[in-house]
């Protein structure tokens, strides 16, 4: 929690309503100006601030694009916290990256309430799976010989940390715990004890909860706004109730919602499960004591018809997967499962009536809670009630891979319509990336984006960036390139990549579309970079994507080759980042099932999917592909697409079109 109380900062402008006028906190001699001499003054960055002021004013949706150096955070934080101030309502500001919360919570508002008069309250919420239960700590420390093979020592470890942070989250550990251990002792919904619990008073989370019912801006992730949105339509909730919201980084809010909508299991989550209840190699577990053999039995039973069971799944995806891609029939597999998951559930169910230990007592439920949710999604996923969904498999080719069967809304927005947008007078969304037009109509941009989320009537706004693209940047585009589904395209791709690491010395980012193009070409270009002295960084090479970044960073000419997760999100300022590679334009693979179903969906309506889904979709992600290599207003580097259709289709030029003006080189020699 962090707590402003009043100062004096000299003048300030309220307008009638008693509402500060943002040009003297944003503008010429304003008060940012005044406390901090290097700012710069951003017409875009005001003129935002004016319309988010106006929504929350009106109590109406707004979604603004705001390029890449207009100071966002800003631009909505004076405004949430001139709520604040005012006690009109608590705020929730919610973000897609760890990075963007703590630049909030430890950069911005602490900055902006230094300057800005008034009192209130911000905090971070984490999900309650962040924090450790000090009753289960308890309860693993004395079960630790019959719970764990070899992790005694991090049960110890944590007990001792425990005993010392005032967090209790997982960002205040100074190691990482294995998954097994965190699981046993992290804070947990369905088993906590609350004002019952001898912790209560120093429970971290309920510790964590009292100050988020007293903050005015609360600060959360995406996935935590849509869990608790999702549980407030129940009548309950993991935050406090908020009266405005703000969703920064909003062209994820599709993503993260499907999440918490559909189904995602996998043989993994059946073996962590029953090897947690009991592992018959190590003889650990939950119940590893005491009179429990019939539960171990359940246990066993249980095991033996899983792997039977996703035998069939995986004989049936390698089966179909030509032909259907993975999206499965109801009924595609026999159900010789939900019985045996039943039983162990009502095994469960009848040691914790007999349990002496109320401990022991609130694990079992954890795990008969656990089982009811499996069960439920198994059933749903053979009878597919929802004709609105999409339900498939991804399976692995050995074996031992993970199994997964998914299930997603066709259309999410109507959810999010109902328990976001319906449900509040005014909430709004911002991102350098929303709309994929680059006309002058501030509205027909975001056609696409409003309708994939839900959002009907809403005020927009695009704003531009204050950086000059046409001095900072050069974008080469290699028009005599076979097309990227052309036998040729790698081995002259490989080509391509080589001059224009050259060109920078590496410092590049090489963006792929798949990981199987990745890696071929980690193999073309490894030895010919090794050659240069330019290391090879390769996301999915079992270095965590963080510690990748850092990597890069420290290594003047390393060259990273990434996927999805490195297209959006990554913020490399200075020298270290001078050149992006795009090697095909990012359009989503269209015979992955769920993309399938949409494209379907959408032709079933008469529209036209490519122009409807298809073109859009691609549009914003190339835009957040560009927007990698300008971090701030001294960056320069050059951007360069492999992808000759940019050039050669006409559609290429709404691409062209939606990135920020900046001089252009169509290459166009002969390979």
């Amino acid at each position: 929690m962090i707590s402003f109380t009043e100062h004096d900062n000299g003048d300030i402008d309220d307008s009638e309503h008693g509402s500060v006028d943002v040009e003297s906190i944003l503008g010429e001699g304003g008060l940012i100006a005044q406390a901090y001499a290097p700012f710069e003054v951003r017409d875009e960055q005001i003129e935002m601030a004016s319309a988010v002021q106006q929504a929350f004013r009106d109590g109406c949706h707004l979604a603004v694009e705001a390029g890449t150096g207009v100071g966002k955070s800003f631009a909505y934080l004076v405004n949430a916290i001139e709520l604040a101030r005012q006690k009109k309502g608590r705020v929730l500001i919610s973000t897609y990256t760890i990075t963007l919360q703590e630049q909030l919570i430890n950069k911005d508002i602490p900055f902006l309430a230094g300057i800005i008069p008034g009192q209130f309250t911000a905090c971070l919420a984490k999900g309650r799976g962040n924090y450790v239960c000090r009753r289960r700590l308890e309860y693993a420390m004395r079960k630790q010989k019959n719970l764990f093979d070899d992790a005694a020592d991090e049960v110890i470890r944590l007990n001792i940390w425990a005993g010392k942070t005032e967090d209790g989250s997982l960002s205040d550990l100074p190691f990482v715990p294995s998954p097994a251990v965190w699981d046993a002792v992290a804070s947990e919904h369905g088993n906590c004890r609350g004002r019952k619990c001898p912790h209560f008073r120093e429970c971290f989370y309920w510790r964590s909860r009292r100050k988020l019912e007293t903050a005015d801006i609360i600060v959360a992730n995406h996935a935590l706004l849509f869990s608790d949105l999702v549980l407030k339509e129940q009548h309950t909730g993991i935050l406090p109730d908020y009266n405005f919201v703000v969703i920064d980084e909003a062209h994820n809010v599709e993503h993260v919602a499907e999440g918490h909508f559909g189904i995602n299991i996998s043989n993994f989550t059946f073996s962590y499960m029953l090897n947690r209840l009991y592992n018959p190699r190590t003889r650990k577990g939950l119940l590893a004591y005491g009179d429990s053999q019939d539960a171990r039995d359940l246990v066993n039973q249980c095991r033996d018809a899983v792997k039977i069971f996703f035998v069939q799944v995986q004989a049936w995806y390698e089966h179909a997967k030509n032909e259907t891609n993975g999206k499965c029939h109801p009924a595609f597999v026999d159900d010789n499962i939900t019985g045996p998951i039943k039983d162990l559930r009502l095994g469960l169910a009848a040691l914790a009536k007999e349990a002496q230990d109320d401990d022991d007592t609130f694990e079992f439920s954890r795990y008969i809670d656990r089982c009811r949710a499996l069960e439920t999604d198994i059933r749903n996923m053979l009878t597919q009630p929802d004709a609105a969904h999409v339900y498939w498999v991804e399976a692995g080719r050995s074996r031992r891979a993970k199994t997964s069967l998914r299930s997603a809304p066709l259309d999410v927005g109507p959810d999010i319509k109902r328990c976001l947008f319906d449900n509040f007078q005014s909430v709004i969304t911002t991102s350098a990336t929303l709309s994929c037009d680059g006309g002058k109509d501030d509205k027909a941009g975001f056609t696409f984006f409003a309708s994939r989320i839900g959002m009907e009537e809403y005020q927009a706004l695009k704003l531009g960036s204050p950086f000059d693209y046409r001095k900072q940047v050069t974008l080469y585009i290699e028009g005599n390139l076979p097309e990227p589904n052309s036998a040729d395209f790698q081995a002259q791709a490989a080509e391509a990549i080589k001059k224009y690491l050259l060109k920078t010395g590496g410092k590049a980012f090489v963006l792929f579309t798949s990981y199987s193009m990745l890696k071929n070409m980690a193999e073309i270009l490894g030895d010919w970079l090794a050659e240069n002295t330019m290391e090879l960084l390769c996301q999915g090479a079992g270095v965590d994507r963080s510690a990748l970044l850092e990597q890069f960073k420290s290594d003047e000419s390393s060259v990273l080759f990434g996927t999805d997760s490195f297209w959006q999100g990554v913020d490399v300022p200075g020298e270290s980042l001078s050149n992006v590679i795009i090697l095909r334009l990012p359009f989503a693979v269209p015979n992955h099932p769920l993309v399938q179903g949409r494209i379907e969906q959408i032709r079933s309506r008469g529209e036209n999917p490519f122009v409807s889904y298809q073109l859009p979709t691609a549009i914003i992600k190339f835009k957040q592909g560009f927007g990698r290599l300008i971090r701030n207003k001294t960056d320069t580097g050059i951007v360069v697409v492999l992808d000759s259709r940019i050039v050669r289709k006409n559609y290429g030029k709404q691409f062209l079109a939606a990135i920020p003006d900046c001089r252009v080189e169509i290459v166009s020699e002969s390979w």
